[in-house]
């Protein structure tokens, strides 16, 4: 038996107690108990299981640790981006980076009042992650007469309290983060935006998963991407029905991504004398039926323009969906003048359909 004397209260242990002068660098869950308030949980190894990383995973997640001591106050990271695009892996490899480190890493991801005060007990060097952090904390109400969940955070986070922390918090959905954490590096000093695979990403991917005599599949999943935005999940359940189906084809007719919506697409008419007209419009490449048509303006002159998504194909050099001018059609706008006659005889080239991507996270300068 051990006995912990406390001020003046004496608690008795079994022999199994034993005593630290700072947590031991491993992984914690943030736990709660009716009877016994806020503890530690020692949580299960955190592993990166990936054989190969891809992306900028390394670099970032170095940057961030070596950043770290030179801070003099607590250091945030938010992690955002649409779900399986690499926020938890990211988080995993900071994770066991700070451990080899000596830092502890402290797993909150459910809120529970007081939890702030909690944290800032703890007074020594942590990384404190908060998984899906807009679910946990920004898409709960507070009890009656309790602060908002993120208002709580914010004097933790602000380093009121003693001892230096790694705040790290992955979230989806931007928008339901406080506008008291996005645009503030006072608080939250680095923002990773992670964005889905691009032409390179893809087929470096898919040749690490794929045999080099099912190589030739690699363009058909780079052309469904300019249609369908792919995540790495998706990837790798592609990568797999290929292996076992035998072609792409067969391969994402039963799998979990589906087509729910039409895409927004920028449509760029090419007229054969080089003169060029942008325009945007939600299209359904995958309805062979469908025909996408509108009038658009060029100089002087307005022509009606018109194909069909069946005649939409896919350009392998140049990583573009594009109708060729022979299956445009073309003439002039009902409301005919000599600009608008003109403009029709000189005919359509070709058009690229250019699924739009979001907005740009960070300034380009």
């Amino acid at each position: 038996m051990k006995v912990i004397k406390i001020g003046t209260t004496y608690q008795a242990y079994n022999d199994e107690l034993e005593v630290f002068d700072k947590l031991p660098a491993q992984a914690y869950s943030v736990s709660f108990s009716k009877s016994s308030g806020f503890f530690l949980d020692k949580h299960t190894d955190i592993v990166v299981r990936e054989n190969k990383i891809y992306g900028i995973h390394m670099s970032k997640a170095n940057k961030v640790l070596n950043a770290f001591p030179y801070f003099n106050k607590n250091l945030g990271v938010i992690l955002s981006g649409d779900k399986g695009i690499g926020k938890s892996l990211f988080a995993k490899i900071l994770a066991t980076e700070a451990i080899k480190r000596d830092i502890p890493v402290l797993i909150v991801d459910s809120y529970i009042p007081g939890i702030a005060d909690f944290i800032a007990s703890i007074n020594q060097e942590v990384m404190v992650m908060f998984d899906e952090y807009d679910k946990t904390f920004g898409g709960i109400k507070a009890p009656d007469g309790a602060a908002d969940p993120q208002t709580e955070l914010l004097t933790l986070f602000d380093g009121l309290y003693d001892g230096k922390k790694l705040f790290v918090i992955t979230c989806n959905e931007l928008r339901n983060l406080s506008d008291f954490l996005v645009n503030r590096p006072g608080r939250f000093h680095y923002h990773f935006r992670f964005d889905y695979p691009d032409t390179d990403d893809i087929t470096e991917y898919m040749q690490d998963k794929l045999p080099k005599e099912k190589y030739g599949e690699i363009t058909k999943v780079i052309s469904f991407s300019k249609k369908v935005p792919l995540n790495y999940d998706c990837l790798r359940a592609i990568a797999f029905e290929i292996n076992h189906s035998g072609d792409f084809e067969n391969a994402i007719k039963d799998l979990n991504i589906v087509n729910t919506s039409s895409v927004k697409y920028a449509i760029y008419t090419y007229m054969k004398d080089g003169r060029t007209n942008q325009t945007f419009k939600y299209l359904d490449l995958f309805d062979k039926s469908e025909k996408f048509e509108d009038y658009i303006y060029i100089d002087n002159g307005c022509i009606y323009v018109s194909f069909r998504n069946a005649d939409c194909v896919f350009d392998t050099k140049r990583g573009i969906n594009y109708v060729p001018g022979e299956y445009v059609e073309v003439k002039a706008d009902d409301v005919t003048d000599e600009d608008d006659t003109k403009l029709a005889a000189v005919g359509v080239d070709h058009i690229e359909v250019i699924r739009c991507e979001d907005k740009a996270l960070h300034y380009a300068v």
